[in-house]
């Protein structure tokens, strides 16, 4: 059994410290906080075996949105059940799956002992989006924290579902068209090369549609270094012009007008505008700081300007639907259903009406682009092979026939 080293605090304000087994670092806390002790340190000792374990990758990898929502969910039946907040906390922090998701909630549970809110602690984790912080906040002050984090638990769920919807429609066409530039990177660099010298022991002229396909291989091959450096080269400029705000903001715009992937990006942030902002207003939180919130969890930060936008309009007395109706942004029915629900006063009900809709014409759409885009790669990989196979075909019928 691995030996950790502990410094701690007990009842009476005394540090203590020493050497002792455990099963794991997680353990060791959990037996020191029933002493009624505050832990403050625990590390493995120098030649403990768990000093190999601090390199396993679930040691230091973050924690994935699955897990903090699993733990939320733990957390909320044990609230229910009657068990305190820290002793909720003690009892998810051992049994997390992930080792570094288990430090953090033994961090939230050493803060909240000091005096810190449930909320602030999560805040100073980034794993923690705003809209957990807010519901847990809203949760502390109005007394339903269990429920509050149950709904946090199912809104990362959501969230997940629907970017797994949108990977799933990236990635078929993503690994085919992989797949389709390395095999015709292997027919440029290899093959081709190979059926030049054949063609060559021939003597015969060449086809014209064979003679294109080694210029083509012959120009790739020539040119393959300068056009190395210069995919490089426009990668990393990319990068750094993403990466500067007004050149995010660009990309992010003309990304929602591209044919078919633009329609998928303006249904996932119109879906994602009305779950969070509907989420966050039956939990009690305002409208003003539910679409605070809404605009820090925007992946596309166009849209998260368009909420910010939107938020100052209502703080000058506005409506809210104004500038969520801005043409190729949001969808249409959007701001439409919300001008209806502000004049109704049933702005809830209005934006989970909004949610259900767009969640069935998000998975219609995925479905459709599967469909459609099967044939398009086929004729793409068979336009390839084929151009090939007739050039090598043409050249040996030339060869044979002189």
């Amino acid at each position: 059994m691995p030996q950790f080293s502990f410094t701690a605090r007990d009842a009476a304000g005394q540090n203590q410290s020493g050497q002792q087994e455990a099963p794991s670092a997680n353990a060791l806390v959990g037996e020191l906080r029933e002493r009624g002790w505050l832990v403050l340190e625990v590390k493995a000792s120098q030649g403990s075996a768990t000093s190999f374990n601090s390199w396993w990758p679930s040691q230091w990898l973050p924690p994935r949105s699955s897990d903090v929502s699993l733990s939320l969910r733990q957390l909320s039946v044990m609230l229910r059940s009657g068990l305190t907040l820290l002793a909720a906390l003690n009892t998810v922090s051992k049994h997390s799956r992930r080792g570094r998701l288990c430090t953090i909630w033994s961090v939230i549970g050493d803060r909240i002992e000091e005096g810190t809110s449930f909320a602030d602690a999560l805040k100073e984790h980034s794993c923690f989006s705003d809209l957990v912080v807010q519901l847990t906040r809203v949760g502390e002050e109005t007394g339903t924290l269990d429920k509050v984090l149950l709904r946090a638990s199912e809104a990362l769920e959501a969230q997940r579902t629907l970017k797994t919807s949108v990977f799933t429609a990236l990635m078929y066409p993503t690994v085919v068209l992989v797949m389709t530039i390395g095999v015709t990177a292997y027919m440029i660099f290899d093959l081709i090369p190979k059926l030049e010298r054949f063609l060559g022991q021939i003597g015969k002229r060449l086809p014209a549609i064979t003679q294109l396909l080694l210029d083509i291989s012959q120009y790739c091959r020539d040119y393959f270094i300068q056009g190395s450096v210069l995919l490089v080269s426009a990668s990393i400029g990319f990068y750094l012009f993403y990466n500067w705000l007004p050149g995010r903001l660009w990309v992010d715009k003309w990304s929602l007008r591209i044919p078919i992937m633009g329609t998928i990006f303006r249904l996932t942030g119109t879906l994602l505008l009305s779950r969070s902002l509907e989420l966050l207003l039956a939990s009690g939180i305002t409208l003003i700081e539910g679409l605070r919130s809404v605009e820090l969890l925007m992946p596309n930060k166009y849209l998260g300007q368009l909420i910010g936008q939107a938020r100052e309009r209502v703080l000058q007395g506005s409506e809210l639907a104004g500038p969520l109706t801005v043409n190729g942004a949001f969808e249409p029915m959007l701001g439409q259903m919300i001008a209806v629900g502000e004049q109704s006063g049933t702005l809830e009900e209005t934006l989970n009406e909004v949610t259900i809709f767009y969640e069935a014409e998000l998975s219609r759409l995925v479905k459709r682009l599967s469909i459609l885009i099967e044939p398009v790669i086929i004729a793409i990989i068979g336009g390839i092979v084929g151009f090939v196979y007739i050039a090598v075909f043409m050249a040996l019928y030339a060869a044979a026939g002189g």
